[in-house]
């Protein structure tokens, strides 16, 4: 899987971290649910630091597109409320 974080780079994710990247997506969209800044704010942090960690970044020459776009570090809870609807960003 291609998971592209907005502003940065495009990251590839062994198969085998899906279940977890799900995980991470829902907790975030429980967040944005709760309307807690805060709680909004740790979850998608640690979202986007499992990609980072557990991701090779695709080069820049490498026109593969993304199967997974994920909003900036900088997003807010309202921002975010319009992005994490429904069953997250990555469909169950």
């Amino acid at each position: 899987m291609i998971v592209r974080i907005s502003g940065e780079d495009q990251f590839r994710l062994d198969p085998a971290h899906d279940g977890r990247l799900n995980e991470l997506d829902n907790d975030v969209l429980a967040a944005v649910d709760s309307g807690d800044e805060e709680r909004f704010r740790d979850a998608y942090t640690r979202l986007l630091e499992f990609v980072r960690a557990n991701g090779t970044v695709v080069a820049d020459d490498d026109l593969e597109g993304s199967d997974l776009i994920l909003p900036p570090s900088d997003i807010d809870l309202a921002e975010a409320s319009a992005e994490f609807t429904g069953e997250g960003l990555i469909p169950d």
